[in-house]
């Protein structure tokens, strides 16, 4: 039995939004870019300040950071770029050493890279907040990934920038956007339309009426 990934309704993600709206400008941004470049949990932890290229908006995610030994180089939104710079404006506060670029805020690990059970535990606190028990980690990138389906993104360009090695795996978000099937949808309503519009007219022809 294979599921197709879960994601959120509009509204529900929204409501996310919105509780997320109250967070650290660390967190805002790190949710930004999870959602923006359709990054895994370890992927996101595991950026460094040299993997941005604020200039061209482009992350590069290293190859050593990835579930499949793949570099890629991703872009971020205008809007994640604006919040990415508030949080280095920010960070600067906490370290001005170049390195990991999400730094812990707290007492006993101050300016120690963030884990991968605190970010967990962020999003956990959040979807719970958002009464959204099933958003993980692993949500925003399900979420992007089925959003650039939808928008008509080619099947390889999604796995080239989700950092697929084969397009099998990104088959599912096209499946799950329902892309194909409202596509092919379109395109039968058309030939049946147009054929009862053939049909119509070549009624009136006969019968020497004027079709309406």
């Amino acid at each position: 039995m294979t599921k197709l990934p879960w994601i959120p309704t509009e509204s529900r993600w929204l409501e996310l939004l919105a509780v997320a709206a109250e967070e650290s400008v660390r967190n805002r941004v790190m949710l930004a870019l999870a959602y923006d470049t359709a990054l895994r949990r370890e992927e996101l932890c595991s950026l460094r300040t040299d993997d941005l290229d604020p200039a061209r908006r482009m992350l590069r995610i290293r190859a050593e950071t990835t579930k499949n030994r793949l570099e890629r180089m991703v872009p971020y939104s205008a809007p994640t770029g604006v919040l990415l710079s508030g949080y280095l404006t920010h960070r600067a506060t906490i370290s001005r050493a170049r390195g990991p670029l999400f730094l812990s805020e707290s007492r006993r690990n101050r300016a120690a890279p963030l884990s991968l059970w605190t970010w967990s535990k962020v999003v956990r606190r959040l979807a719970l907040a958002a009464e959204l028990p099933r958003f993980s980690t692993h949500t925003t990138r399900h979420l992007c990934l089925t959003d650039l389906a939808r928008m008509g993104w080619e099947l390889h360009a999604i796995a080239t920038f989700a950092g697929h090695r084969s397009t099998d795996s990104t088959l599912a978000y096209i499946h799950l956007s329902g892309r194909d099937l409202a596509e092919k949808l379109s395109r039968g309503m058309e030939q049946i339309h147009g054929w009862r519009v053939r049909t119509l007219a070549q009624l009136a022809d006969e019968s020497g009426e004027v079709a309406p």
